[in-house]
Protein backbone atom coordinates (compact mmCIF):
# COMPACT_ATOMS: atom_id res chain seq x y z
CA UNK A 1 0.00 0.00 0.00
CA UNK A 2 0.99 3.62 -0.37
CA UNK A 3 1.70 4.19 3.48
CA UNK A 4 4.03 1.22 3.80
CA UNK A 5 7.49 0.88 3.35
CA UNK A 6 9.89 -1.56 1.88
CA UNK A 7 13.29 -2.02 3.08
CA UNK A 8 13.77 -0.55 -0.23
CA UNK A 9 12.93 2.79 1.26
CA UNK A 10 15.10 2.10 4.00
CA UNK A 11 18.35 2.65 1.68
CA UNK A 12 20.09 5.90 0.86
CA UNK A 13 23.13 7.39 -1.23
CA UNK A 14 26.16 6.55 0.36
CA UNK A 15 28.36 9.24 1.88
CA UNK A 16 32.16 9.53 0.68
CA UNK A 17 35.03 7.18 2.41
CA UNK A 18 36.96 9.22 4.59
CA UNK A 19 40.07 11.01 3.35
CA UNK A 20 42.10 9.84 6.52
CA UNK A 21 44.46 6.48 5.84
CA UNK A 22 45.37 4.96 9.12
CA UNK A 23 49.31 4.90 9.62
CA UNK A 24 49.30 2.66 12.31
CA UNK A 25 51.72 -0.39 12.52
CA UNK A 26 50.13 -4.41 10.74
CA UNK A 27 50.74 -5.54 14.81
CA UNK A 28 48.34 -2.22 16.06
CA UNK A 29 46.05 -2.82 12.96
CA UNK A 30 45.47 -6.36 14.31
CA UNK A 31 44.67 -5.92 17.82
CA UNK A 32 42.20 -3.39 16.73
CA UNK A 33 40.77 -5.90 14.15
CA UNK A 34 40.01 -7.73 17.04
CA UNK A 35 38.66 -5.75 19.13
CA UNK A 36 36.60 -3.70 16.67
CA UNK A 37 35.09 -7.10 15.60
CA UNK A 38 33.96 -8.27 18.74
CA UNK A 39 32.40 -4.77 19.42
CA UNK A 40 30.71 -4.57 16.39
CA UNK A 41 29.00 -7.89 16.70
CA UNK A 42 27.18 -7.00 19.65
CA UNK A 43 26.11 -3.75 17.93
CA UNK A 44 25.12 -5.08 15.15
CA UNK A 45 22.59 -7.95 17.05
CA UNK A 46 20.91 -4.94 18.99
CA UNK A 47 20.78 -3.04 15.59
CA UNK A 48 19.07 -5.87 13.64
CA UNK A 49 16.86 -7.03 16.66
CA UNK A 50 16.03 -2.87 17.10
CA UNK A 51 15.50 -2.51 12.97
CA UNK A 52 13.28 -5.99 12.94
CA UNK A 53 10.62 -4.22 15.21
CA UNK A 54 10.79 -1.38 13.23
CA UNK A 55 10.05 -2.92 9.65
CA UNK A 56 6.98 -5.15 11.82
CA UNK A 57 5.43 -1.83 12.96
CA UNK A 58 5.91 -0.29 9.52
CA UNK A 59 4.26 -3.34 7.22
CA UNK A 60 1.24 -3.43 9.39
CA UNK A 61 -1.91 -1.74 8.78
CA UNK A 62 -2.84 1.29 10.72
CA UNK A 63 -5.86 -0.60 12.26
CA UNK A 64 -3.71 -3.72 13.07
CA UNK A 65 -1.29 -0.76 15.01
CA UNK A 66 -4.08 -0.01 16.85
CA UNK A 67 -5.99 -2.93 17.98
CA UNK A 68 -3.84 -5.72 17.15
CA UNK A 69 -0.25 -4.63 17.58
CA UNK A 70 1.40 -6.51 20.59
CA UNK A 71 3.77 -4.95 22.92
CA UNK A 72 7.56 -4.66 21.45
CA UNK A 73 8.90 -7.45 24.20
CA UNK A 74 5.95 -9.57 22.93
CA UNK A 75 6.40 -9.92 19.48
CA UNK A 76 6.39 -13.24 17.92
CA UNK A 77 10.07 -15.12 17.99
CA UNK A 78 9.38 -16.09 14.01
CA UNK A 79 8.66 -12.89 12.97
CA UNK A 80 12.26 -11.02 15.10
CA UNK A 81 13.94 -14.41 13.86
CA UNK A 82 12.59 -13.43 10.34
CA UNK A 83 13.62 -9.89 10.12
CA UNK A 84 16.89 -10.11 12.22
CA UNK A 85 18.41 -12.88 9.46
CA UNK A 86 17.17 -10.75 6.82
CA UNK A 87 18.65 -7.71 8.07
CA UNK A 88 21.64 -9.26 9.01
CA UNK A 89 22.15 -10.73 5.31
CA UNK A 90 21.96 -7.09 3.97
CA UNK A 91 24.86 -5.59 6.05
CA UNK A 92 26.75 -8.64 6.09
CA UNK A 93 26.59 -8.92 1.94
CA UNK A 94 26.67 -4.85 2.08
CA UNK A 95 29.98 -5.11 3.98
CA UNK A 96 31.69 -7.71 2.15
CA UNK A 97 30.77 -5.97 -1.52
CA UNK A 98 32.34 -2.96 -0.12
CA UNK A 99 35.66 -4.80 0.96
CA UNK A 100 35.51 -6.41 -2.77
CA UNK A 101 35.37 -2.95 -4.11
CA UNK A 102 37.93 -1.20 -1.88
CA UNK A 103 40.44 -4.06 -2.93
CA UNK A 104 40.01 -3.72 -6.40
CA UNK A 105 43.07 -1.31 -8.70
CA UNK A 106 42.53 1.93 -9.20
CA UNK A 107 43.40 4.03 -11.98
CA UNK A 108 47.05 5.47 -11.43
CA UNK A 109 47.68 8.78 -11.40
CA UNK A 110 49.58 10.33 -14.57
CA UNK A 111 53.27 11.42 -14.59
CA UNK A 112 52.01 14.19 -16.63
CA UNK A 113 49.83 15.44 -14.19
CA UNK A 114 52.45 15.14 -11.06
CA UNK A 115 54.73 17.32 -13.55
CA UNK A 116 52.05 19.84 -14.15
CA UNK A 117 51.61 20.35 -10.32
CA UNK A 118 55.45 20.61 -10.02
CA UNK A 119 55.11 23.27 -11.90
CA UNK A 120 52.85 25.62 -9.89
CA UNK A 121 55.39 25.46 -6.93
CA UNK A 122 57.31 28.78 -6.89
CA UNK A 123 60.79 28.35 -7.32
CA UNK A 124 62.60 29.54 -4.09
CA UNK A 125 60.51 26.59 -2.64
CA UNK A 126 62.72 24.21 -5.37
CA UNK A 127 65.97 25.24 -4.04
CA UNK A 128 67.86 24.15 -1.35
CA UNK A 129 69.24 20.70 0.12
CA UNK A 130 66.12 19.52 0.91
CA UNK A 131 64.48 19.96 -2.05
CA UNK A 132 64.12 16.66 -3.62
CA UNK A 133 63.05 15.17 -0.03
CA UNK A 134 60.31 17.67 -0.18
CA UNK A 135 59.40 16.77 -3.49
CA UNK A 136 59.12 13.43 -3.31
CA UNK A 137 56.74 14.03 0.01
CA UNK A 138 54.70 16.43 -2.14
CA UNK A 139 54.20 13.71 -4.88
CA UNK A 140 53.52 10.82 -2.15
CA UNK A 141 50.95 13.11 -0.48
CA UNK A 142 49.04 13.58 -3.74
CA UNK A 143 49.41 10.12 -5.26
CA UNK A 144 47.85 8.93 -1.50
CA UNK A 145 44.95 11.70 -2.09
CA UNK A 146 44.32 10.52 -5.31
CA UNK A 147 43.66 6.95 -4.45
CA UNK A 148 41.77 7.84 -1.89
CA UNK A 149 39.54 9.55 -3.77
CA UNK A 150 39.11 7.26 -6.58
CA UNK A 151 38.32 4.77 -4.37
CA UNK A 152 35.64 6.76 -2.73
CA UNK A 153 33.75 7.56 -5.63
CA UNK A 154 34.65 4.12 -7.49
CA UNK A 155 32.39 2.68 -3.77
CA UNK A 156 29.75 5.05 -4.40
CA UNK A 157 28.91 4.90 -7.68
CA UNK A 158 29.36 0.76 -7.10
CA UNK A 159 27.37 0.50 -3.96
CA UNK A 160 24.30 1.89 -2.55
CA UNK A 161 24.98 2.11 1.40
CA UNK A 162 21.53 0.99 3.72
CA UNK A 163 19.70 3.22 5.72
CA UNK A 164 21.09 2.23 8.72
CA UNK A 165 22.56 4.63 11.24
CA UNK A 166 24.22 2.51 13.33
CA UNK A 167 25.72 1.20 10.41
CA UNK A 168 27.98 4.86 9.94
CA UNK A 169 29.31 4.31 13.34
CA UNK A 170 30.50 0.73 12.95
CA UNK A 171 32.33 1.75 9.57
CA UNK A 172 34.05 4.84 11.18
CA UNK A 173 33.86 6.91 8.01
CA UNK A 174 34.40 10.52 8.53
CA UNK A 175 32.56 13.34 6.94
CA UNK A 176 32.93 14.87 3.55
CA UNK A 177 35.78 18.21 3.70
CA UNK A 178 33.54 21.22 3.29
CA UNK A 179 34.36 23.70 0.81
CA UNK A 180 36.31 26.79 2.07
CA UNK A 181 34.57 29.55 3.86
CA UNK A 182 34.85 33.24 2.93
CA UNK A 183 35.05 31.77 -0.91
CA UNK A 184 32.62 32.46 -3.39
CA UNK A 185 32.56 31.02 -6.03
CA UNK A 186 29.33 31.13 -7.79
CA UNK A 187 30.67 33.90 -10.25
CA UNK A 188 34.09 34.44 -11.91
CA UNK A 189 36.33 37.71 -11.79
CA UNK A 190 35.51 38.70 -15.49
CA UNK A 191 32.80 40.55 -14.50
CA UNK A 192 33.78 42.26 -11.74
CA UNK A 193 37.14 43.52 -13.61
CA UNK A 194 34.98 45.45 -16.58
CA UNK A 195 33.12 46.98 -13.36
CA UNK A 196 36.00 48.17 -11.54
CA UNK A 197 37.52 49.27 -15.09
CA UNK A 198 34.76 51.42 -15.93
CA UNK A 199 34.86 53.21 -12.39
CA UNK A 200 38.56 53.68 -12.67
CA UNK A 201 38.17 55.17 -16.88
CA UNK A 202 35.05 57.25 -15.13
CA UNK A 203 36.54 58.35 -11.52
CA UNK A 204 40.07 58.38 -12.29
CA UNK A 205 41.26 61.67 -14.01
CA UNK A 206 44.98 61.07 -14.06
CA UNK A 207 43.70 58.73 -17.31
CA UNK A 208 41.89 61.43 -19.32
CA UNK A 209 44.42 62.98 -22.27
CA UNK A 210 44.64 66.06 -21.28
CA UNK A 211 46.43 64.79 -18.22
CA UNK A 212 48.75 63.01 -20.12
CA UNK A 213 49.04 66.45 -21.92
CA UNK A 214 50.33 68.16 -19.03
CA UNK A 215 52.52 65.77 -17.41
CA UNK A 216 54.58 65.81 -20.99
CA UNK A 217 54.56 69.86 -20.47
CA UNK A 218 55.97 68.97 -17.34
CA UNK A 219 58.71 66.61 -18.55
CA UNK A 220 60.00 68.51 -21.47
CA UNK A 221 60.32 71.89 -18.87
CA UNK A 222 61.82 70.29 -15.92
CA UNK A 223 63.75 67.25 -16.67
CA UNK A 224 67.03 68.77 -17.15
CA UNK A 225 66.35 71.88 -15.51
CA UNK A 226 67.62 72.93 -11.60
CA UNK A 227 66.34 76.36 -10.39
CA UNK A 228 70.09 77.10 -8.79
CA UNK A 229 73.11 75.22 -11.07
CA UNK A 230 76.26 75.94 -8.46
CA UNK A 231 78.14 72.18 -10.57
CA UNK A 232 80.39 75.29 -12.49
CA UNK A 233 80.65 77.53 -9.25
CA UNK A 234 84.63 75.72 -8.96
CA UNK A 235 85.87 77.01 -12.07
CA UNK A 236 85.30 80.59 -11.39
CA UNK A 237 87.25 80.89 -8.35
CA UNK A 238 87.12 82.03 -4.71
CA UNK A 239 83.99 83.45 -3.68
CA UNK A 240 82.88 85.54 -1.01
CA UNK A 241 79.76 84.14 0.91
CA UNK A 242 77.81 87.64 0.40
CA UNK A 243 78.14 87.18 -3.42
CA UNK A 244 77.05 82.92 -3.28
CA UNK A 245 73.71 84.28 -1.55
CA UNK A 246 73.39 87.05 -3.78
CA UNK A 247 73.91 84.33 -6.81
CA UNK A 248 71.43 82.16 -5.55
CA UNK A 249 68.86 84.85 -4.48
CA UNK A 250 69.09 85.82 -8.16
CA UNK A 251 69.60 82.24 -9.94
CA UNK A 252 66.36 81.11 -8.24
CA UNK A 253 64.47 84.85 -8.97
CA UNK A 254 65.45 84.28 -12.68
CA UNK A 255 64.21 80.54 -13.11
CA UNK A 256 60.72 81.48 -11.30
CA UNK A 257 60.60 84.02 -13.68
CA UNK A 258 61.64 81.74 -16.62
CA UNK A 259 59.29 78.54 -15.61
CA UNK A 260 56.14 81.09 -15.03
CA UNK A 261 56.60 82.32 -18.43
CA UNK A 262 57.34 79.19 -20.39
CA UNK A 263 55.70 75.95 -18.75
CA UNK A 264 52.96 77.66 -16.34
CA UNK A 265 52.22 79.58 -20.00
CA UNK A 266 51.52 76.44 -21.72
CA UNK A 267 49.59 74.72 -19.48
CA UNK A 268 46.82 77.89 -19.33
CA UNK A 269 46.60 77.51 -22.80
CA UNK A 270 45.97 74.12 -22.50
CA UNK A 271 42.92 74.42 -20.27
CA UNK A 272 41.91 77.53 -22.14
CA UNK A 273 40.88 75.26 -24.89
CA UNK A 274 37.59 73.73 -24.92
CA UNK A 275 38.84 70.16 -25.72
CA UNK A 276 40.68 70.03 -22.54
CA UNK A 277 37.98 69.13 -20.66
CA UNK A 278 36.16 66.47 -22.88
CA UNK A 279 34.31 63.51 -21.23
CA UNK A 280 34.25 65.56 -18.12
CA UNK A 281 30.79 65.84 -16.16
CA UNK A 282 29.76 68.82 -14.73
CA UNK A 283 29.51 67.11 -11.33
CA UNK A 284 33.29 66.42 -11.89
CA UNK A 285 34.57 69.37 -12.40
CA UNK A 286 35.71 70.27 -9.32
CA UNK A 287 37.52 66.96 -8.62
CA UNK A 288 39.03 67.20 -11.76
CA UNK A 289 41.13 70.66 -11.81
CA UNK A 290 41.47 69.41 -8.16
CA UNK A 291 43.30 66.34 -10.24
CA UNK A 292 45.40 69.26 -11.92
CA UNK A 293 46.80 71.09 -9.14
CA UNK A 294 47.88 67.92 -7.62
CA UNK A 295 49.65 67.27 -10.31
CA UNK A 296 51.12 70.12 -11.18
CA UNK A 297 52.00 70.50 -7.25
CA UNK A 298 54.14 67.33 -7.66
CA UNK A 299 55.71 68.79 -10.82
CA UNK A 300 57.08 71.68 -9.41
CA UNK A 301 58.12 69.47 -6.07
CA UNK A 302 59.72 66.88 -7.95
CA UNK A 303 62.08 69.77 -9.22
CA UNK A 304 63.00 71.70 -5.63
CA UNK A 305 63.59 68.70 -4.28
CA UNK A 306 65.73 67.24 -7.16
CA UNK A 307 67.83 70.58 -7.34
CA UNK A 308 68.59 70.63 -4.10
CA UNK A 309 69.61 66.91 -3.64
CA UNK A 310 71.71 68.26 -6.58
CA UNK A 311 73.17 71.12 -4.40
CA UNK A 312 73.97 68.50 -1.41
CA UNK A 313 75.75 66.71 -3.66
CA UNK A 314 78.16 69.31 -4.58
CA UNK A 315 79.42 69.03 -0.87
CA UNK A 316 80.11 65.50 -0.78
CA UNK A 317 83.47 64.88 0.74
CA UNK A 318 84.24 62.00 -1.15
CA UNK A 319 84.20 63.43 -4.31
CA UNK A 320 85.26 67.52 -4.57
CA UNK A 321 85.77 67.90 -8.09
CA UNK A 322 82.83 70.19 -8.16
CA UNK A 323 83.33 71.77 -4.57
CA UNK A 324 82.42 75.24 -4.43
CA UNK A 325 85.71 77.42 -2.90
CA UNK A 326 84.88 80.47 -0.38
CA UNK A 327 87.24 83.08 0.14
CA UNK A 328 88.23 83.77 3.87
CA UNK A 329 90.64 86.42 5.27
CA UNK A 330 92.58 85.40 8.08
CA UNK A 331 92.15 88.56 10.50
CA UNK A 332 93.89 90.29 13.69
CA UNK A 333 91.74 92.73 15.73
CA UNK A 334 91.65 93.85 19.30
CA UNK A 335 94.58 91.49 20.02
CA UNK A 336 92.61 88.31 18.43
CA UNK A 337 93.06 85.88 15.82
CA UNK A 338 90.17 84.59 13.50
CA UNK A 339 88.77 84.12 10.27
CA UNK A 340 86.35 86.61 8.47
CA UNK A 341 83.66 85.42 7.84
CA UNK A 342 83.65 82.89 10.34
CA UNK A 343 82.67 79.73 10.15
CA UNK A 344 79.52 79.62 11.57
CA UNK A 345 78.98 82.55 8.91
CA UNK A 346 80.01 80.32 5.94
CA UNK A 347 78.10 77.17 7.46
CA UNK A 348 74.92 79.76 7.40
CA UNK A 349 75.48 80.93 3.65
CA UNK A 350 75.56 77.78 2.41
CA UNK A 351 71.59 76.62 4.73
CA UNK A 352 70.91 79.67 3.49
CA UNK A 353 70.64 78.06 -0.70
CA UNK A 354 68.13 75.59 0.59
CA UNK A 355 65.75 77.92 2.06
CA UNK A 356 66.16 80.07 -0.76
CA UNK A 357 65.51 76.98 -3.39
CA UNK A 358 62.48 75.57 -0.94
CA UNK A 359 61.07 79.72 -1.18
CA UNK A 360 60.96 79.59 -5.42
CA UNK A 361 58.02 79.27 -6.77
CA UNK A 362 55.48 79.25 -4.06
CA UNK A 363 52.62 81.53 -5.68
CA UNK A 364 52.08 79.54 -8.89
CA UNK A 365 48.18 80.16 -9.18
CA UNK A 366 45.97 76.89 -9.39
CA UNK A 367 44.31 76.98 -13.26
CA UNK A 368 40.92 77.03 -12.14
CA UNK A 369 41.72 79.98 -9.69
CA UNK A 370 43.21 81.46 -12.94
CA UNK A 371 40.15 80.51 -15.11
CA UNK A 372 37.04 81.65 -12.36
CA UNK A 373 39.74 84.74 -11.43
CA UNK A 374 40.35 83.42 -7.84
CA UNK A 375 44.18 83.44 -5.87
CA UNK A 376 44.16 80.33 -4.69
CA UNK A 377 48.05 78.49 -5.28
CA UNK A 378 49.44 75.54 -5.54
CA UNK A 379 51.15 73.21 -2.56
CA UNK A 380 54.83 73.88 -4.28
CA UNK A 381 56.74 73.77 -0.06
CA UNK A 382 59.47 71.17 -0.05
CA UNK A 383 58.76 68.14 2.18
CA UNK A 384 59.72 68.48 5.98
CA UNK A 385 61.85 65.76 6.18
CA UNK A 386 63.65 66.92 2.90
CA UNK A 387 64.84 69.92 4.64
CA UNK A 388 65.69 68.31 7.23
CA UNK A 389 67.94 65.68 5.98
CA UNK A 390 69.64 68.68 2.98
CA UNK A 391 70.23 70.49 6.24
CA UNK A 392 71.88 67.85 8.68
CA UNK A 393 73.48 66.57 5.60
CA UNK A 394 75.35 70.04 4.77
CA UNK A 395 75.99 70.81 8.19
CA UNK A 396 78.26 67.33 8.29
CA UNK A 397 79.82 67.83 5.13
CA UNK A 398 80.63 71.36 5.94
CA UNK A 399 82.58 69.78 9.50
CA UNK A 400 84.22 67.21 7.08
CA UNK A 401 85.22 70.02 4.45
CA UNK A 402 86.75 72.61 7.13
CA UNK A 403 89.07 70.38 8.77
CA UNK A 404 91.89 71.57 6.84
CA UNK A 405 91.31 75.55 7.53
CA UNK A 406 90.45 74.86 11.67
CA UNK A 407 93.94 72.98 11.55
CA UNK A 408 95.44 76.07 9.69
CA UNK A 409 93.93 78.48 11.95
CA UNK A 410 95.07 76.36 15.14
CA UNK A 411 98.87 76.43 13.96
CA UNK A 412 98.61 80.38 13.70
CA UNK A 413 96.95 80.31 17.13
CA UNK A 414 100.02 77.85 18.31
CA UNK A 415 102.60 79.39 16.80
CA UNK A 416 101.90 83.12 17.52
CA UNK A 417 99.20 83.66 19.63
CA UNK A 418 101.71 84.09 22.44
CA UNK A 419 102.75 87.60 20.49
CA UNK A 420 99.61 89.00 20.28
CA UNK A 421 97.60 88.03 23.44
CA UNK A 422 99.52 89.98 26.00
CA UNK A 423 101.95 87.05 26.88
CA UNK A 424 105.06 88.14 25.27
CA UNK A 425 104.58 91.86 26.46
CA UNK A 426 103.96 90.29 30.43
CA UNK A 427 107.15 88.31 29.87
CA UNK A 428 109.22 91.55 29.00
CA UNK A 429 107.55 93.73 31.44
CA UNK A 430 108.72 90.54 34.08
CA UNK A 431 111.82 90.66 32.88
CA UNK A 432 112.49 94.14 32.91
CA UNK A 433 111.03 94.68 36.89
CA UNK A 434 114.02 91.83 37.84
CA UNK A 435 116.63 94.04 37.06
CA UNK A 436 119.00 91.57 35.47
CA UNK A 437 122.78 92.08 34.36
CA UNK A 438 124.07 92.70 31.38
CA UNK A 439 125.09 89.04 30.30
CA UNK A 440 121.27 88.30 30.92
CA UNK A 441 120.21 91.09 29.10
CA UNK A 442 122.35 90.14 26.34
Amino acid sequence: TSNKRTLRTLFRSAALPPPVISETSPSQRKLLAYHRGKEQQVMINQLLIDRALEVYYITMDEADKEENAPPVTELPSTVRKHFFLNLAYLVLYYLFLKKCVQSNPVVPIQQQWLRSMLTMVPQPLMEGRDRELLTEDLLKEIVRDYETSMQRCVLRRTLIKPDIEELDKLEEEAPLPLLPLGLDFSSTWHNSYITAKKQITSTLHILHPTMQTLLDFGYTAFFNFLVVDFSSSRLKGPVDCKSFKTDASLSCSKAEDEIMSTWHQRVIGLFAQSEALDGVKLDQLESFYNCVAVLMSNQLKELLQRTTEVFVKLFDPEDRSHLPLFKMDLTFDENKMEFYPSLQDLEEAILFIVDCIGQTLQNVQMIHAWLMGGTATLDAELPAHTVQWAKSTLKKSIRDNLEGPREHFKGYVESYGWLVDGTAEERINRFVAEQPSFDEYT
